[in-house]
């Protein structure tokens, strides 16, 4: 087959037909190829029919049809498949051709399989895509990360694929080395984690505790979507909250409360316990689907636990607008806890990740965006080393605005027994963060009891270690030194 394809593509699930349909709309000639071959005459009759997307029936014919250096990108299901298809593409690749692994996989893996490919004199990209069908048909955000010589032979493809800001800046930016891309989409992940819990503890305030109906919270999260709440998945809500079943019955509230996962929340949290950074607020949101799951549990749990009736009294309208600052606020922690994980985890893997690209990458396209976003933009384009979101002078200013309400609405929540675990973790972290003095030297005096764990003291250079003989008979031997 005579080589014309820019870029191939293996995978031609919805995500996969939808990105191929967004580059052939770009101008770029693009390869498919799918394991079930049935899909890909499927695919070349139905949805691609009429484009110069070009069939291929084995992976022989794919690689043949690609210009080089060939540009392969993978768009199958994460862990095993993936490896199993770069053992299958290497023998048919010449030397600086690339792999491009688009799909969700754990940025671990990544780091693994860059090294590996380069190691067959090939390059390898792992990026993130965020943005689901839609964003993949239309522009979705892009985050690669990978061999940096990759990056100049994929660049005009991706910025032309993916969204685009305001004055046109397009939703991609090389983000690192390794597994830096698919470390950047994770953390993403995870905020999305976060800040769809955030709009779920809040909805549960205005219908259990202010007993507002369907369409009256539609109205208020509309109110919110032009307020600085305004992003993707507040307008989706606003949409869901209006929309009726058969009955013309709010469909929402007919949806069985047990909420599904796929784990890129539960890795988010791993990585930040791995390199000890607080995600607080991102680990209460993946344990709150685990709770929603134990739904036959709960529904028997429910008549022997009692509490105070879910009622939360007073002005509505004050309440409605504590409630809002109350996410707001959450939100700014939400997204103050990712980037210190991002920090950390660049540290140790030597990365230098541009925040403030990071950010921008998220603008558009993806299922986080919102215009907050560009307050992150500027905050690290004010300070590029900036340590914590939370020392900014706009969002310092914004969690004051905020704090009466922000502890009103969690006290009136506790009170009212509806629970509001981020909301609260997020407060939490926020009183922690600020406080100069913790009670972890208690802890440590406790570990030093039983364990001779020693502790550091306040009235001595940090880094010497003491250990005491609490009872008198445990002699003067310590452990080794701890890592917080």
């Amino acid at each position: 087959m005579e080589a014309t394809a820019d870029i191939g593509l293996i995978g031609l699930a919805v995500m996969g037909q939808n990105l191929v349909l967004n580059m052939n709309d770009k101008g770029f000639k693009v390869a498919v190829f799918n394991r079930t071959v049935s899909r890909v005459d499927d695919f070349i009759n139905k949805e691609a029919k009429g484009t110069q997307v070009i069939g291929t029936r084995s992976i022989e014919e794919f690689v043949s049809s690609l210009k080089s250096p060939r540009k392969i990108m993978l768009l199958v299901k994460a862990g095993q498949p993936v490896d199993d298809f770069i053992e299958q593409l290497i023998p048919h690749l010449d030397e600086g051709d690339i792999i491009i692994d688009g799909g969700n996989s754990l940025y671990t893996d990544s780091v693994r399989r860059t090294a590996y490919i380069e190691s067959k004199g090939l390059k390898f990209i792992g990026t993130g895509v965020s943005g689901g069908e839609e964003g993949a048909r239309h522009g979705p955000s892009i985050m690669p990360g990978g061999s940096a010589g990759a990056w100049e032979h994929v660049r005009e493809i991706f910025q032309a694929i993916c969204a685009k800001v305001e004055d046109g800046t397009p939703c991609c930016e090389w983000v690192g080395d390794n597994g830096a891309g698919h470390f950047v989409k994770m953390v993403h992940n995870g905020i999305e984690y976060g800040d769809m819990q955030l709009i779920c503890e809040a909805y549960h305030l205005l219908s259990a505790g202010l007993g507002m109906t369907a369409d009256e919270i539609h109205e208020v999260f509309a109110k919110w979507n032009e307020s600085e709440l305004n992003s993707y998945l507040i307008e989706i809500t606003r949409d869901i909250l209006a929309y009726k079943d058969e009955d013309g019955e709010p469909l929402v509230e007919k949806i069985l409360d047990t909420a599904g996962q796929k784990g890129t929340g539960k890795w988010t949290v791993i990585s930040s316990l791995e390199v000890g950074m607080p995600l607080t607020l991102i680990g209460e949101a993946v344990f709150s689907r685990c709770l929603s799951a134990l739904k036959e549990e709960r529904v028997k749990a429910a008549k022997p636990l009692r509490g105070p009736k879910p009622v939360i009294r007073g002005d509505r309208e004050k309440l409605v607008e504590d409630i809002r600052q109350a996410l707001y606020a959450s939100k700014i922690v939400s997204y103050t806890q990712g980037f210190m994980l991002m920090r950390e985890t660049a540290k140790e893997n030597g990365w230098k990740l541009d925040f403030g690209k990071i950010a921008l990458m998220w603008r558009g396209g993806c299922i986080i965006r919102s215009v907050f976003l560009d307050k992150i933009m500027e905050a690290y384009a004010n300070k590029p080393k900036l340590s914590n979101l939370l020392l900014d002078r706009f969002f310092k200013k914004e969690i004051k605005k905020c704090q009466k309400s922000w502890r009103n609405t969690v006290a009136k929540a506790v009170k009212a027994g509806i629970p509001v675990p981020a909301i609260s973790s997020a407060l939490c972290f926020f009183d922690g963060y600020r406080n100069p003095r913790l009670p972890a030297n208690l802890l440590q005096a406790q570990r030093d009891y039983f364990g001779a764990h020693t502790y550091e003291r306040i009235d001595r250079p940090r880094g010497e270690f003491f250990h005491t003989n609490w009872t008198g008979q445990g002699g003067d031997t310590s452990s080794s030194t701890y890592n917080a």
